[in-house]
Formats: C-alpha cells, structure tokens, sequence
C-alpha cells in the first residue's frame, strides 16, 4: 500500500507541476481573468474531473502559487530577523533574488502585468516591514515612513521586473547592493 501512495503521491506531484507550468505559460500572454480552466486542462494535457479534484478554479491555483512563493521569501527572511547590519541586509537580499533567479519563470509571471497587484504589494510589504529594513526605512515622521514604504515598494517591483525582463543581466550580488543603496 506505501507503494501505491507514494506512486499516487508522484502522479499528484506530476499532476500539480504540470498544471502549474500550463498556468504559467498562459499567463506569459494573458492575465488569468482571460485563462479558461477547460483551456488550462488542454494545456497541461489533464482532464477537467482531474484539475477540479485538486482546484476549485485557476483563481485557486493560482493563489497556491503565490502563497507558497510568499511562504518560501517568509521562511528565508525568518533566519535574519535578529540581524541588522548592511552584510547581513545584503546577503539576505542575495538569497531572495537567488531564489527569484532559480524561479523566475513563476515569478517574472507573478510580479508581471500579467499578475495579481495585489500578490505583488504583499511579496514586497513582508519584505520592507521585517526588522531587517526597518533600520532604512525608519523616520521620525511616521507619515513620512509610510510613503518611504510605498515608494521602496513600488520601485523595487518595478526593478525586479526590469531585471527579470532583461534575463537578469546584473549579477545578484550587484542587484542586491544596489537595491540596499536605492533604499536608504
């Protein structure tokens, strides 16, 4: 029986992975208010009963993708919490776009036109409200802080989907010095 799980554990995974790159590639071309589930069945080469037993529509999955691309950036922001030197902030920095670099076909989609704003303002307010960014976004003014926040937010989408639109032409180590440095 541990057999047949793990073999139904593998279709699921097989199942998921393949709905997922479909929604991905048509997401390339369309936002996802235009992408059909019959069409992103006949993507992924499934049938409908099969996308339905694991997604109540592509809103759902969808949404998946983005909550685990928010989880995966929480968890590695997690292990710099209680360090605030300009090292640290940069070298946190380094494995996020790492992470953006090893997933950038999801991500370019997820922060695209193409995707939810909404994903996007939450990718990068998790990020710009840890500890970590606090120090640089800071001031005295809270009001002041808070439009600090929304332009650091915005520009750093904006930046991230230059760069993945460019092939990510700058080496990560550079990109993560130089949105340290726009930042402050």
């Amino acid at each position: 029986m541990a057999d047949n799980e793990l073999k139904e554990s593998r279709k699921t995974r097989y199942t998921k992975m393949a709905m997922r790159e479909s929604l991905i590639e048509l997401m390339q071309t369309r936002p996802i208010l235009d992408i059909s589930v019959k069409e992103l069945c006949d993507k992924a080469d499934i049938s409908r009963s099969t996308f339905y037993a694991h997604y109540k529509d592509q809103y759902a999955l969808l949404k998946e993708l983005e909550d685990e691309t928010l989880n995966s950036v929480e968890d590695m922001l997690k292990n710099y919490d209680n360090k605030r030197s300009m090292y640290d902030t940069i070298q946190m920095l380094e494995r996020i776009l790492k992470y953006i670099a090893d997933n950038s076909l999801s991500i370019q989609v997820l922060v695209s036109e193409n995707g939810d704003i909404n994903f996007q303002k939450k990718f990068f307010r998790r990020f710009a409200a840890t500890q970590k960014m606090a120090k640089y976004l800071a001031e005295d003014d809270v009001e002041k802080a808070e439009y600090h926040l929304v332009f650091v937010v915005s520009g750093s989408i904006a930046l991230l989907q230059h760069w993945l639109k460019n092939n990510m032409n700058i080496p990560i180590p550079e990109l993560a010095g130089l949105l340290v440095e726009l930042i402050k």
